[in-house]
């Protein structure tokens, strides 16, 4: 008779579930690796728990049961927060490879089965803020608003690096083809709060704000901007989002968006343990030239004519490396050129050694490990 296939149990613990867009995004890559891994032999079972606040014990409780009772070979912990419960009971299980996705810590302890990734989304935000700028300049140019006006919000979760470098890119993205703008964020203090992510854009949206993105986990931002018009106007506040595609929740409103896109890191670590082969302990440098950053669809409907060109522009110029993202000429630091900086870990302390981000002409993000640091406040951003 012919033998069953093995199938592998792999597991997943969730912040949120399929209705909040950070971990419909999660979920989506999840079924593209199964295919893609069915494709090279390798049969896999995801296993997925979910509705995991920040801080939740539930956590480590999932970790052993995932690798024990279930026999998973591979955990992984899709947002920040959730690693110290992970590192709590690692070394329990080393037969199980658990990965802190989006954290920093497991880099840099002694266990073998511990590991981080984070793809350098910072990258794509750039690419979103070029949309936004092309959108701006258009308003410009059909006098909806005058140059002083372009002003953009900014829905944040928490004052991190992780949140800040995120928001930063996107506005310096918009700035090199708006030179005019400025932008304000409003941080939540939440990863995922619908009401909240709405209250906050509404607030930025009353304050003169044109134009809305996020660095939050629902689509509440987007049917925020689309409820409300530009001042003098009957036009719609426009969105950029994040995670997934907006359009259909704001297609008269949400212009594009920006994501990670986790296929490729979800495969490599089960390929490589099915193969008994190592994981690196950190997913450093993979952004847009690897596909692990990426932008969703255009809204052609409501983009500005030209935003395809110029998008693609910046993209090619980032993944040539002939454009930095945090070049230190494209902005100030309470008006003088950033010369220094060490690199800060996702809660403000320094990331070990020390490390010198600035060189080169540029601050150097996600150079010394996979998980942002740029914790820097640059001029034009309130």
């Amino acid at each position: 008779t012919t033998p069953e296939p093995v199938v592998y149990n792999v597991g997943m613990i969730c912040i949120g579930n399929a209705n909040m867009a950070y971990d419909r995004n999660f979920l989506d890559a999840q079924e593209a690796a199964k295919t893609i891994l069915a494709g090279k032999g390798i049969n896999i079972n995801w296993i997925n728990t979910y509705d995991h606040p920040e801080g939740d014990p539930r956590v480590a409780d999932d970790c052993k049961e995932l690798a024990g009772e279930q026999k998973c070979i591979a955990v992984f912990l899709n947002s920040y927060g959730m690693e110290p419960a992970m590192l709590e009971v690692a070394a329990d299980y080393p037969d199980t490879i658990f990965v802190g996705m989006t954290n920093d810590d497991s880099c840099y302890d002694d266990l073998k089965n511990t590991v981080n990734a984070f793809p350098s989304i910072y990258e794509a935000r750039y690419l979103a803020g070029v949309a936004a700028g092309c959108k701006l300049n258009e308003l410009i140019e059909n006098k909806v608003i005058t140059a002083e006006e372009a002003k953009m919000g900014y829905v944040g979760a928490f004052p991190y690096s992780e949140v800040i470098s995120g928001f930063t890119a996107f506005y310096l993205g918009a700035k090199s083809i708006c030179p005019s703008v400025t932008m304000k964020v409003e941080y939540i203090n939440s990863w995922g709060d619908l009401k909240a992510e709405g209250e906050a854009a509404q607030k930025l949206i009353d304050d003169g704000c044109v134009l809305i993105s996020q660095h939050s986990d629902s689509t509440s931002p987007a049917t925020t901007a689309a409820k409300n018009k530009i001042k003098g106007s009957d036009l719609p506040v426009y969105h950029v989002g994040y995670n997934i595609s907006m359009i259909n929740e704001a297609p008269d409103s949400s212009i594009i968006s920006s994501r990670i896109d986790w296929t490729n890191y979800l495969v490599y670590v089960i390929e490589n343990k099915v193969a008994g082969k190592e994981v690196a302990q950190d997913y450093i440098g993979h952004g847009l030239k690897d596909g692990d950053v990426v932008l969703t669809e255009l809204n052609a409907k409501i983009a500005a004519p030209g935003t395809e060109e110029a998008v693609k522009k910046a993209e090619d110029a980032i993944k040539s490396g002939s454009l930095q993202v945090f070049d230190t000429k494209t902005f100030t630091v309470e008006g003088q050129e950033l010369t220094h900086a060490f690199a800060l870990d996702t809660d403000g302390d320094w990331v070990p050694d020390d490390k010198e981000a600035v060189f080169d002409g540029a601050y150097h993000e996600s150079y010394f490990q996979s998980a942002p640091y740029f914790g820097i406040n640059i001029d034009g951003i309130e």
